[in-house]
C-alpha cells in the first residue's frame, strides 16, 4: 500500500469523523435519530415481544381504556393484558400500532428511495447533458404545478381495483401507494441535484477529467454523483417524512389499505367516529406520525449542517 493511498484513506476517515462531530452538536438531530431508531426497532421487533394478534377479535375485552386513565378515573374499564387499551372490536391497540408502523415505515422508505432515484437521475441528466436540460426541467415544472393530493386521489381511484386483482388486496395497494408517492415527490430532488451538477461541471477536476477523454458514464458515476451525495441525503430524509404523511393522509381519507390492514393513518380514520369518548385512539397514532416526521426533519437539518463544509468545523 503506497503512502498516497494511506493518506487518502486517512483523509476520508477524518472527513467522516468531522461530519459525525458536527452532527453530534445538533441536539435535535441526535434526539431525532434516537427516536427514529427506537420507533424502527419497536415496529420491527416489538411483535416478537408483544405477541398478541392485531386482528384478533375479543368482544369481551372491547372498549378497554389505557391503564394510565386510572390516574384520573378510578372507575375506568381497563385490562392489564391491554395496557394501551382496545378498540370497539376488542383488538389490542399496542399490537395495531406496531403492525401499522411496519406498513407506514415500509411505505415511507420504499417511496422515498423511488423518489430519490428518479430525482437524482433526472437532475444529473438535465445538469450534465445540455440538450436534455430544457425538456427535463419543463417536465419537472409541469409536475410541480400539478395539485399533488388530488392527483394521488385520481391515481388511487383509477388503478386501485386492477392492482388489487393482480397482486392481492394488500400488496396491490402497497405498490400503488409507493409508486403514487414516488412519482409525485421527486421534483425538488431533481432541481437541487441539477443545480449542483451545473456548478460542478465548471470545477477544475471535472474539466481535467474531460480533457483526458473520460466518458460521460464514468464522469457521472466517479466524479459527479459522489459530490452531490450531501443534498441527496438531506432530500432523502425530507422525502421519508413526506411519504409517511402522504400515506397517512390517503389512509385517513379511506383510499389506502383495506379496513382490516392497519396503518397509522388507518387507525386515525377508524378512531374519528368515537374520538370524544376514546381520545387515546386518535392520540397514539397521531403521536407516532408526528414524532416520526419531526425526528426525520431534525435529522435532515443535522445532516445539512454536518455535510456542508462551510459550516463543518465552526
Amino acid at each position: 500500500m503506497t503512502d498516497t493511498t494511506v493518506q487518502t484513506k486517512a483523509l476520508s476517515r477524518n472527513q467522516w469523523w468531522d461530519v459525525w462531530d458536527q452532527f453530534k452538536t445538533h441536539k435535535g438531530a441526535v434526539v431525532g435519530g434516537g427516536f427514529l431508531l427506537f420507533i424502527t426497532l419497536a415496529v420491527l421487533f416489538g411483535p416478537y415481544l408483544w405477541t398478541l394478534d392485531p386482528q384478533r377479535l375479543d368482544i369481551r375485552a372491547k372498549d378497554m381504556r389505557p391503564i394510565y386513565t386510572l390516574l384520573w378515573d378510578s372507575g375506568a374499564k381497563v385490562s392489564w393484558g391491554h395496557p394501551f387499551g382496545t378498540d370497539n372490536l376488542g383488538r389490542d391497540t399496542m399490537a395495531k400500532l406496531m403492525a401499522g408502523g411496519q406498513v407506514s415505515m415500509a411505505v415511507g422508505w420504499v417511496a422515498m428511495l423511488l423518489s430519490i432515484v428518479m430525482g437524482t437521475a433526472i437532475g444529473v441528466v438535465a445538469g450534465y447533458f445540455k440538450r436534455f436540460d430544457g425538456l427535463l426541467m419543463r417536465f419537472t415544472d409541469l409536475f410541480l404545478a400539478l395539485p399533488l393530493l388530488p392527483l394521488l386521489l385520481v391515481i388511487m381511484m383509477l388503478f386501485r381495483d386492477s392492482l388489487r386483482k393482480s397482486f392481492g388486496p394488500e400488496m396491490g395497494i402497497f405498490i400503488l401507494i409507493v409508486i403514487g408517492i414516488g412519482i409525485t415527490s421527486w421534483m425538488q430532488t431533481a432541481r437541487i441535484v441539477r443545480g449542483d451538477v451545473l456548478a460542478l461541471k465548471e470545477r477544475d477536476f471535472i474539466l481535467a477529467a474531460r480533457s483526458i477523454g473520460t466518458s460521460p458514464r464514468h464522469m457521472i458515476s466517479r466524479h459527479l454523483l459522489p459530490n452531490v451525495m450531501s443534498p441527496i441525503m438531506v432530500s432523502a430524509t425530507l422525502g421519508l417524512a413526506n411519504a409517511i404523511i402522504t400515506e397517512s393522509a390517503l389512509s385517513f381519507l379511506g383510499l389506502g389499505f383495506p379496513s382490516d390492514f392497519p396503518t397509522w393513518g388507518k387507525l386515525l380514520f377508524d378512531a374519528t367516529d368515537r374520538m370524544e369518548l376514546y381520545p387515546e385512539r386518535v392520540i397514539w397514532p397521531g403521536i407516532c406520525i408526528s414524532f416520526t416526521v419531526l425526528s426525520v426533519n431534525y435529522i435532515g437539518d443535522g445532516l445539512r449542517d454536518a455535510l456542508d463544509p462551510r459550516i463543518r468545523g465552526r
